[in-house]
């Protein structure tokens, strides 16, 4: 099977060549798909000078700055493989998770998998962060009759199919609420299997701000009691 790995990014050049080496360590057929969000630094250079080199790698370009949600849905809109996977272009989620996120999907047990990092190794976790993830899941679980212990992890994946069936419109961080309230409406079991999480600070550009928490429960709220 073939995974396409969909890596938004927005200023991320101190980071980006060293994720995507640990992209391409990963040893599974994959294309990536690095959509710049419109940096202001030299993220979109890097992207061409390494896509340069890769044929399996598409790079994109949004002509002003929309958001991580538009980033996905950008790149989902040409995604190939299998499976599909969103990847952040900093150094806080290890590739390596792979193997274990896409093995339940392949042996045909699920057909989502999300990665919990409650459940892993983590550090550097922000204490009103975690603990507004903590309140997002329970009001998710609440909603939706369901229990997973991480519904703001990047690692959503799932078949490509179910994801473009979700008909994405988030174009900021609503864009974590929307693909899991989304996946459970349709009836969708969530898998959740351990993940490392190396949480990089504000000044190294953490981009997470707690008041965003306020707009994800307008988002799960808006997903379970709305068409």
């Amino acid at each position: 099977m073939v995974l396409s790995v969909i890596m938004p990014c927005y200023n991320e050049a101190a980071t980006l060549s060293s994720i995507l080496e640990k992209v391409r360590a990963i040893k599974m057929d994959m294309q990536i798909i690095a959509v710049d969000d419109n940096s202001s630094d030299n993220t979109f250079a890097i992207l061409q000078r390494e896509a340069a080199n890769d044929p399996n790698m598409i790079v994109v370009r949004h002509p002003n700055n929309r958001g991580k949600g538009a980033a996905v849905r950008s790149g989902l809109a040409r995604a190939t493989g299998d499976i599909v996977i969103i990847q952040d272009a900093d150094l806080e989620y290890d590739p390596e998770d792979y193997y274990e996120l896409v093995r339940p999907i392949a042996e045909g047990r699920v057909n989502v998998v999300f990665g919990s990092r409650f459940s892993g190794r983590h550090t550097g976790m922000y204490f009103w962060n975690a603990l507004g993830n903590k309140g997002l899941t329970f009001l998710t679980n609440f909603l939706f009759n369901c229990w997973i212990s991480d519904m703001e992890t990047c690692y959503k994946v799932m078949r490509t199919e179910i994801m473009r069936d979700l008909a994405l419109k988030s174009n900021d961080f609503r864009l974590e609420p929307e693909i899991a309230a989304k996946v459970l409406k349709r009836g969708h079991r969530i898998y959740e299997v351990p993940v490392s999480y190396l949480g990089r600070t504000y000044e190294e550009g953490k981009k997470m701000k707690p008041s965003q928490g306020f707009y994800a429960i307008l988002a799960l709220l808006k997903y379970r009691f709305l068409n």
